[in-house]
């Protein structure tokens, strides 16, 4: 099932949490993007964040650039117009993850509506 998040609240609490919450949204994300475009055999959000943790970050480049592909894939299974959102998502999580977090969050909420 896929959250509806206000993005701002998870911006803040990323910011008053000192990044704790942006590591609970980043396992969320991934979890909720797996959801969304059927991708049952997916890395897990936990497996994605521990990934991440032992390769120093560079596990999170992929990661972001999978999730504009799952994203876009989700958006095509449900008719919706769907952009290159992998390069979109790598270049957005290089200069600043949250960013792309509320990118990728905001397209999560539009599906969850629709």
């Amino acid at each position: 099932m896929i959250q509806n998040r206000n993005i701002a609240v998870c911006i803040i609490l990323s910011l008053v949490t000192c990044g704790i919450y942006g590591l609970y949204w980043f396992i969320c994300l991934t979890n909720e993007t797996n959801v969304a475009c059927g991708d049952t055999d997916g890395t897990s959000g936990g497996v994605a964040f521990l990934l991440t943790l032992v390769t120093c970050g560079i596990y999170g480049l992929y990661w972001a650039y999978k999730q504009g592909e799952k994203l876009d894939q989700a958006k095509i299974n449900r008719g919706m117009t769907a952009s290159n959102g992998g390069i979109l998502y790598l270049i957005l999580f290089i200069f600043g993850g949250i960013i792309a977090y509320a990118i990728m969050q905001n397209e999560l909420n539009q599906m969850a509506e629709a």
